[in-house]
């Protein structure tokens, strides 16, 4: 039977319409006309449901023990509610664009007003620079038209690597091509050295793992310990990501 949806929240801003809809113990951030941004279970506002979120949080575990972390792009705010929860994380930034996301985040979506997290206004590709570095950087800036303009940035996507800490990790939701190949693949080829992992998802998006450089390699038996030390936390296992990672193509 299906289950009756219910309007929460929708907001105009300068960039469009956004939406809180609630289909029982859920709640869904849109954008525009019916494009879903986030899913967020209620009972459980760090619960991942979505792989392309499970697989971005294996990319925050290839770092052995993160204590930063900057977000481009909040969405509901699961993710990074979930590393607020799982890592020993010390100070979190957050980039948005969009001041009602945020607000409508903390009001429907249970997003916290943690005292180790930032959120701050404007544009990631105009922020970034005044950031601090990092040990995780989340990229994520989707509108409903798809994946921002700093997808395909060559100097954004430099920058974001260099904003890393050493030992850092770059994690990027992009986009997928119909040959299942990230949006732009020769362009990060060329930026990244083909040094970096991908991990392709369900739901159609490639996640990206970049390493802070080139002497930087995945430890993948860490990564494996790291995953099945939380499973029991996360309700959930990691394996079948893990297992899909693979070489830069």
């Amino acid at each position: 039977m299906e289950r009756e949806e219910r309007l929460l929240a929708e907001v105009h801003d300068d960039f469009g319409l956004i939406r809180v809809l609630e289909v029982g113990e859920y709640r869904f951030l849109e954008f525009g006309d019916s494009v879903e941004q986030s899913c967020v279970f209620v009972r459980d506002p760090s619960w991942l449901e979505y792989d392309y979120t499970r697989a971005m949080l294996i990319g925050a575990l290839c770092h052995e023990a993160p204590e930063t972390a900057l977000f481009l792009g909040l969405g509901a705010g699961n993710l990074t509610q979930a590393c607020l929860r799982f890592l020993p994380l010390e100070d979190v930034e957050v980039i948005e664009l969009r001041p009602e996301v945020p607000r409508l985040a903390m009001e429907f979506l249970g997003l916290a007003d943690d005292p180790r997290l930032t959120i701050r206004i404007g544009d990631a590709l105009d922020l970034l620079d005044s950031a601090e570095t990092a040990d995780l950087i989340f990229l994520d800036l989707y509108t409903d038209q798809g994946p921002g303009v700093g997808h395909l940035a060559w100097k954004f996507l430099e920058a974001c690597q260099l904003k890393l800490n050493p030992g850092g990790w770059l994690v990027i939701n992009q986009w997928a091509t119909t040959d299942g190949k990230p949006l732009g693949a020769a362009l990060l080829r060329g930026l990244y050295h083909r040094h970096y992992w991908e991990c392709p998802v369900k739901e159609g998006n490639v996640i990206l793992l970049v390493p802070a450089d080139l002497e930087q390699s995945l430890d993948m038996e860490g990564l494996r310990s790291r995953c099945q030390a939380l499973e029991g936390t996360l309700g959930y296992s990691l394996d079948s990501l893990i297992a899909a990672l693979r070489p830069s193509s």
